[in-house]
């Protein structure tokens, strides 16, 4: 037996049983805590992006969560992203959102980037994320991926002066200098 199959996983259901009153994300059935929480550069990059986002989409079909959001991918896929983007309201429930998010933003906290870059990217891509950013709140730097057969492009980066065209049915453009003010 490999170390992968002596590792316990959890699921949806035993997710929904812990404390209201700590954050978890599931990945593969692994539970990563959400803790400890951002700080306050990285909550006000968060708003920023979803106030922009918000307001570009106003009376658009897409709809603008932030976290704590419940994506419910799979059974063992539980995630909260800081924002995401859901087009199709069939997705939305009143507890979560059932399946892929059309745009997903991560903003980079110290303790949780690698796992953004490469455990939530993995996620996605295999999902069927359409659009993953990441966005540093310490470099003031985005970086964007596309996914093409079913994979995630190299990424296109972008600076603090650029604009960003989202790829959503309802494409807008975000000024990153209103993100990173």
């Amino acid at each position: 037996m490999t170390v992968a199959e002596k590792i316990k996983r959890y699921t949806y259901a035993d997710y929904l049983t812990w404390p209201n009153d700590e954050r978890w994300e599931l990945i593969d059935g692994v539970p990563y805590s959400m803790s400890p929480a951002p700080t306050t550069r990285h909550q006000d990059v968060t708003l920023s992006f979803a106030s922009v986002i918000r307001s570009k989409l106003a009376g658009k079909s897409c709809k603008v969560f932030v976290a704590p959001t419940d994506v419910v991918l799979s059974d063992l896929d539980v995630i909260q992203s800081d924002i995401l983007v859901v087009c199709d309201k069939k997705k939305i429930t009143d507890a979560n959102i059932q399946g892929a998010p059309d745009l997903v933003i991560e903003v980079l906290s110290p303790a949780t980037a690698l796992k953004d870059r490469r455990e939530k990217k993995a996620l996605y891509e295999k999902h069927g994320v359409p659009e993953y950013i990441i966005a540093d709140p310490i470099s003031n730097t985005v970086e964007r991926y596309l996914l093409k057969n079913s994979r995630y492009d190299a990424p296109e980066v972008f600076g603090p002066q650029d604009n960003l065209s989202t790829h959503l049915p309802d494409g807008i453009e975000i000024p990153l200098t209103e993100i990173f003010a």
